[in-house]
């Protein structure tokens, strides 16, 4: 008896399922913060220098290199932050809503504090995107602002994002603050097919989508380089920003714990 289950604990499904067992533990030992607040310090150094050098690489092609639109000119040129800026918007918002929701299904604590530490960067890039699409509108449309649906589908977005951050503010339980965080961000969550069909659904200033996962691009390829270059600079940045905020947010929502004491011990 003994030699049967001796081979039946060693036989290859056996060491497969074990196998699989033991790598579902080793990531599901990075959802508590304890584990990830170090893992978070050692990865927001290289977002950052990633982010720095696709800045400048991004910025290079799309000023210096990438050719001068034939009707817009030079004013084209701010489509490299307004662009990556939108994308990254709707995308954040997206992400927020994901891990707001999984902390009010799971109630896992990191879900929820990813969620919250997503909200100001996905604010500022909100903001950047509206910004940079005024001094757009100014040279091509003539105005700076219009109630267009693009425009204010987006304009919604940055009150969702306002609206999260002041909902949880007002609320001192930070579990309470959570549950109540996620229901709006995942409400709002329809706001973002809007915004990314409001020029197919409604007859619109703005322009239609230069890129389509249907077709090739309508621009030249150093123009598409520089753009994608600055959204993955924006990216990285996202990453290392909301690293570093989310450590933060363990920190103050912790701090009651022996290990996270030992840490601000270890950091003062």
């Amino acid at each position: 008896m003994k030699v049967e289950l001796s081979a039946l604990t060693t036989s290859p499904q056996v060491k497969q399922v074990n196998n699989a067992a033991s790598e579902r533990i080793h990531w599901f030992w990075f959802a508590s913060p304890q584990t990830f607040y170090p893992l978070a310090g050692r990865m927001v150094p290289w977002f950052v220098w990633l982010a720095v050098l696709l800045c400048i690489a991004g910025t290079y092609v799309g000023f210096f290199i990438a050719p001068t639109d034939a009707q817009q000119g030079d004013a084209y040129r701010i489509i490299f932050l307004h662009v990556p800026a939108a994308w990254m918007s709707m995308f954040l918002y997206v992400v927020m809503a994901f891990w707001a929701g999984v902390g009010l299904v799971f109630n896992t604590r990191l879900s929820s504090m990813l969620a919250t530490a997503i909200a100001p960067t996905g604010a500022i890039f909100t903001f950047l995107a509206l910004w940079t699409g005024s001094l757009w509108g100014k040279p091509t449309w003539g105005t700076w602002w219009v109630w267009d649906a693009r425009l204010t589908s987006e304009l919604i977005l940055l009150f969702l994002y306002f609206g999260f951050m002041a909902l949880q503010a007002a609320i001192d339980d930070p579990r309470r603050a959570d549950r109540a965080g996620a229901i709006l961000a995942l409400v709002g969550v329809i706001n973002v097919p809007i915004i990314y069909f409001s020029v197919v659904w409604w007859n619109t200033l703005h322009q239609g989508a230069s890129i389509s996962m249907k077709s090739a691009p309508t621009m030249a390829m150093t123009m598409l380089l520089g753009m994608l270059l600055m959204a993955l600079a924006f990216w990285m940045y996202s990453l290392a920003t909301i690293l570093s905020r989310v450590r933060s947010i363990i920190l103050e929502r912790e701090w009651h714990t022996q290990w996270c004491k030992e840490e601000i011990r270890r950091a003062s």
